[in-house]
């Protein structure tokens, strides 16, 4: 259930293709981002007809090879020997998918026949993802090698923070320390990003103190600290309960021009310092929720991921504990309330207090029925492979009558 605080956040965004990124194990896939490339040049060897049969298409063939073993060169290949074409862009979005998948060798195929056919013309997101699948692959020292023999043109900021990513995650501290002052010194110009892998880097070895120096050097290079540079700032802090300078730094973001993710990243960090102290761990749900006293939505969204956080905990009976107490209250409940206990319960397979929650939201005299909020639920579980959860979820509202597409 370690996961389950970022999956949950994708389940109840009332956003649409907006993700939060702060609760990721790290920064990388922000550096190795897909880029969408126009007028690709495309590849045509007409030979004898295609024999495949309806949806058949060269993405569907590479995912049948379910052993890392079997080639998604060889595949491509066929494909194009049977006069079909192949872009640059196909190749990204495959990779991507596999990528996904943890489908990496698959994937890497794909990248060294990107590399092989001089007229595709590589991004600096295809050298950082290869440097990324070859750490996956065949461990940091090919990455290394690879970086190395890169023409000065290719090593860019996101190769660079590519390989830094490596490090970092293998916990090289003294390499990823050399390698940081190498990108100083080549003067590219640096966002957040590669402080973010430095910062990341610290707290996964436990030199929590290094992470406000990282902080410190961001701003003398007057580079503007991202949503995942305050939360890893924050948990530094957290981790040694220095409370007071997380207030400081709470109050720093507010001075940014905060959108919708700054407020959500704000509460749920709040809410984990306060499981982390153990003042309402430990506390009895009733002193955490007064059902005699008004509370504001902005409280509810606090509630909201203390749902959240007490079931990726396991914690049912305080769960259901918190849920009881909170409907005694005179807030009115929204669509995003119902959704987040929603989500809590189906995360941990209780079923029946699915559909009570589901008759509770239906019969309410105050919050009408969200079709359109069930339907992003049901997509946002199929979106992270819980597929069974969701058509469980899906049957469920369609028995109480309330169709969901």
């Amino acid at each position: 259930m370690a996961a389950a605080p970022s999956i949950f956040l994708k389940l109840i965004r009332t956003g649409t293709n907006s993700s939060l990124r702060f609760l990721s194990s790290s920064p990388s896939s922000i550096a190795l981002k897909s880029e969408v490339v126009h007028d690709e040049p495309s590849i045509s060897v007409p030979v004898e007809e295609f024999d495949g049969g309806g949806g058949d298409d060269l993405k569907c063939r590479i995912f049948r090879l379910r052993l890392p073993k079997r080639s998604a060169t060889n595949v491509i290949e066929k494909w194009i020997n049977e006069g079909n074409q192949i872009t640059i862009h196909d190749l990204r979005r495959i990779s991507k998918e596999l990528r996904k998948s943890h489908r990496f060798k698959h994937a890497l195929e794909l990248s060294e026949w990107m590399v092989s056919h001089k007229e595709f013309e590589l991004s600096d997101s295809d050298y950082a993802s290869r440097i990324d699948l070859l750490t996956k692959v065949f461990g940091i020292d090919a990455a290394e090698r690879y970086f190395e023999s890169l023409p000065p043109n290719a090593k860019t900021t996101e190769s660079y923070t590519a390989l830094l990513h490596s490090y970092a995650a293998s916990k090289l501290t003294s390499k990823a320390e050399d390698l940081y002052e190498r990108i100083k010194e080549s003067n590219l110009p640096l966002s957040a990003i590669t402080y973010n892998e430095l910062m990341t880097l610290y707290m996964s070895v436990g030199q929590v103190e290094k992470v406000s120096t990282v902080v410190e050097e961001l701003k003398s290079q007057n580079v503007s600290p991202d949503i995942y540079t305050f939360n890893v700032w924050i948990s530094s802090c957290a981790s040694s309960l220095n409370i007071d300078e997380v207030r400081n730094i709470l109050d720093e973001m507010s001075a940014h021009e905060a959108g919708p993710s700054e407020s959500w990243a704000r509460y749920v960090k709040l809410v984990k310092i306060y499981l982390a102290s153990g003042q309402l761990v430990n506390s009895e749900v009733n002193s955490v929720v007064e059902s005699d006293k008004g509370i504001t939505q902005r409280e509810w969204i606090t509630y909201d991921f203390l749902i959240i956080l007490h079931s990726a905990l396991g914690n049912k009976v305080i769960l259901d504990q918190i849920w009881k107490s909170l409907r005694m209250t005179n807030q009115k409940m929204i669509s995003r309330n119902y959704a987040c206990v929603l989500s809590a319960y189906l995360m941990l397979d209780c079923f029946n207090e699915v559909e009570e929650v589901i008759n509770q939201w239906n019969t309410s005299a105050t919050t009408d029925f969200d079709v359109s909020m069930c339907d992003r639920l049901l997509k946002a579980f199929q979106e992270v492979g819980l597929i069974e959860k969701a058509e469980a979820f899906r049957v469920l509202v369609s028995k109480k009558k309330c169709d969901t597409r």
